[in-house]
């Protein structure tokens, strides 16, 4: 096999080597029903060895070579590793696991939906709402959120259904939400036929958790008066405004190429070097991320997402979507293509994923983009005395994937600066997921204060989109504490006040200071803007030369609501990260070996809602890691025959994880219909005190020579000739 480095993804042949491996290994191979097969990362004691040699310019064996597999296997969901070295080929662990469920995937729903539709009770129920002429029903299949009403050791399907009013198969169906709603068995057999709630009352849904039991109502009939127009966005359907002819062609051209170089899955630019991964669940990660050599990274990545929707009313809290954890998004992830998705000089990545029960590899082209952007000016100063100006233009490197989960699109990139700064960029767009409202006697939609009514008869619910964003720093070396600042106002200057402390020199009242404290446990963290409270990764054995201060990486945070359900519902329970916006834990090391077989698995605290999201009950995410060392922790002082208590704290000064969560609460606008303009929302890590002066003093300043733009005649917008600003060919020095 072609030698792969460690943190390179699986290829198309590992996979399928990894799938014939376990086939030998089982006694009954037709009996494996594969769910994924990817790449079981070498234990971090072991990389960072590894890393810090080939870094050194030398040569050192690398890591086994591990898949993880997730396979039912006689109906029982199994996870296994398999080794895939040459010479030491096989099944090195096996761990059941019961009570678990996998995630879904497109072809898990078209059998869903061609099930529930092909059921003679919902035939019946579907014949009573008696449908428009020409109407073609759609079933969408979603995950069961969690809400206490069912069995959950069961995986549950639950289908919402709507219509469309064309044959075409790209028309917009959410126009056309119906008052149906089906739940599905493991097996997919149909289980319960629901009738949506469309106004203001829990009016239309009587639940039961007895096994079996069908609709106890009859559907209403379809109100006609919800036939609309203006809900199309695809260009080739009808009732869409003529496209704009005033937007010109605007072509990215760069005639020497890109300033990237690739090699295999490491990317070397300006001064950053890193890697690049991808896998199944969380879609594009990074590896090794270092800027002049200097290490700030191990890994980044999205860990998780959380999409609960606001209205309580039955059965809508069960739409309630963690479109990682059930998903995954490199099982979402589009093919990006050329002039659309990105635009200039594209370097594109492919993803290997398993293309169904049988463990075939399935090669998903262009799965992540690369290419570099113009973000305007970087730094300028123009010396007032002199008139003479220095100015140089922003070069930023992009990672681009985009993921469709079901309604709605979601762009994620990472930017890399010149001046040593990495932003997280998550951008929300697609098409809302539409519950049916009433029509009045008049045939306006009647209120309902869930959601907002974008179209007759069309409710777009209120909802959150919770992302939590994992960073596994490492500022100039491993052992890295978090560093909590502040910004206070001075009070007024008082020297009557009894605290010599508070009697400070502020008689004009604009002082402030800033206040420090590094964060000693794992714990939570929550956000105040009022006193501009900011988070430093930093490394304390390394200090600024003039600051005295460590090293450091600012979290810039994207300031957002927490998770709006309560403490102590199920969607609470189930997304611990979303209680607050900031959380730091320890790494949880195994073994320093590379066997993969060491009980404590890394990967169980990966994810911050837990491993396995499909259906889960909770507490086995984030907050509930941190009890439990603490509960532990406790439970070994009690028996200790010394009272002395170790006063430093267990998350400082070692290895660490920062996660960040962050998002954003959705009240549709109208505006958001029939597909939403994007929603940016960005996170910043940036160097405090990591460098002696600004790292991008060495961006070559911009000159016309180099940029070649053109002036538009003021006479003839389409005139345009090569501008001299006055200066000849040099713009700005």
């Amino acid at each position: 096999m072609t030698s792969q480095h460690p943190f390179d993804p699986l290829t198309g042949k590992e996979i399928q080597l990894a799938a014939e491996i376990l086939r030998k290994h089982h006694a009954n191979p037709t009996d494996i029903l594969f769910r994924a097969i990817t790449l079981s990362e070498p234990p971090k004691a072991a990389m960072i060895p590894f890393l810090d040699q080939e870094h050194a310019g030398e040569h050192p064996k690398p890591p086994a070579r591990v898949a993880r597999i997730l396979a039912h296997v006689n109906g029982a969901f199994t996870e296994f590793k398999v080794k895939l070295d040459k010479d030491s080929q096989g099944v090195i662990s096996e761990k059941p696991l019961p009570g678990r469920h996998s995630h879904i995937d497109g072809a898990y729903m078209r059998r869903a939906e061609q099930a529930c539709l092909a059921d003679p009770g919902v035939q019946e129920q579907v014949a009573a709402l008696k449908l428009p002429k020409g109407a073609t029903v759609v079933a969408e299949p979603w995950s069961y959120g969690t809400d206490g009403m069912n069995d959950m050791s069961q995986l549950v399907t639950m289908c919402w259904f709507y219509m469309r009013m064309t044959e075409d198969p790209d028309a917009n169906y959410y126009a056309y939400p119906l008052d149906l709603c089906v739940k599905m068995s493991h097996d997919l057999r149909v289980v319960k036929i629901l009738h949506l709630p469309s106004g203001n009352q829990h009016d239309r849904v009587t639940e039961s958790t007895a096994t079996g039991e069908r609709s106890t109502t009859t559907s209403k009939e379809y109100d006609h008066r919800k036939l609309h127009t203006g809900s199309e966005y695809y260009p080739t359907l009808n009732n869409l405004p003529p496209p704009r002819t005033t937007t010109q062609p605007y072509h990215v051209t760069q005639p020497h190429g890109p300033s990237f170089v690739v090699d295999g899955h490491k990317i070397a630019w300006e001064k950053w070097h890193f890697r690049v991964g991808f896998n199944y669940r969380e879609g594009m990660t990074l590896h090794d991320i270092r800027f002049d050599g200097r290490s700030l990274f191990y890994r980044l990545s999205l860990a998780e997402m959380f999409v609960p929707y606001g209205d309580p009313r039955t059965p809508y809290p069960r739409k309630a979507a963690f479109d990682l954890g059930n998903d995954g998004a490199g099982l979402c992830a589009n093919s990006l293509a050329l002039g659309c998705d990105c635009l200039g000089c594209i370097k594109y990545f492919d993803g290997w994923l398993v293309g169904g029960p049988s463990g075939l590899p399935l090669k998903v082209p262009n799965v992540i983009c690369c290419h570099e952007i113009d973000d305007g000016i970087l730094w300028k100063h123009t010396n007032f005395r002199t008139g003479n100006a220095a100015v140089t233009r922003s070069r930023v490197l992009v990672l681009q994937t985009v993921i469709t989960a079901s309604n709605y699109e979601y762009i994620f990139c990472f930017y890399f600066g010149q001046d040593a700064s990495l932003h997280y960029e998550v951008r929300a767009t697609g098409i809302l997921s539409t519950a049916p409202v009433d029509l009045d006697a008049h045939g306006r939609n009647i209120s309902v204060p869930y959601g907002t009514t974008v179209a007759p008869g069309v409710l777009a619910p209120f909802h959150q989109h919770l992302f939590c964003l994992r960073i596994d720093p490492a500022v100039d070396g491993h052992a890295n504490s978090l560093l909590v600042h502040e910004s206070h106002a001075l009070p007024a200057d008082d020297p009557t006040a009894p605290d010599p402390a508070l009697a400070q020199n502020n008689p004009h009242g604009v002082g402030y200071v800033t206040t420090q404290q590094y964060v000693e446990d794992e714990t939570g963290l929550d956000l105040d803007f009022t006193t501009n409270r900011t988070f430093t990764i930093v490394n304390e054995a390394r200090r600024h030369p003039f600051t005295g201060t460590p090293v450091g990486f600012r979290l810039m945070p994207w300031y957002s609501q927490t998770l709006l359900a309560q403490p102590g519902s199920w969607h609470a329970k189930r997304a611990e990260f979303a209680r607050h916006a900031v959380w730091l834990t320890r790494y949880p090391h195994g073994s320093s070996s590379d066997n993969h077989d060491d009980e404590r698995d890394e990967l169980d605290e990966m994810f911050p809602a837990g491993r396995f999201t499909m259906q889960s009950a909770g507490g086995e995410g984030i907050a509930s890691w941190i009890e439990g060392r603490k509960k532990q922790k406790k439970q070994e002082e009690d028996g200790q025959e010394s009272t002395e208590k170790e006063e430093k704290g267990n998350a400082r000064n070692t290895d660490i994880v920062v996660w960040h969560t962050f998002g954003s609460t959705h009240n549709p606008r109208a505006e958001d219909w029939p597909v939403m303009p994007v929603e940016k929302m960005v996170v910043g890590l940036k160097p405090v005190n990591f460098f002696e002066r600004n790292p991008a003093l060495d961006v070559p300043v911009a000159t016309q020579e180099r940029n070649r733009s053109v002036l538009v005649d003021d006479a003839d917008a389409s005139g345009m000739r090569e501008g001299d600003n006055g200066k000849g060919k040099e713009c700005c020095v």
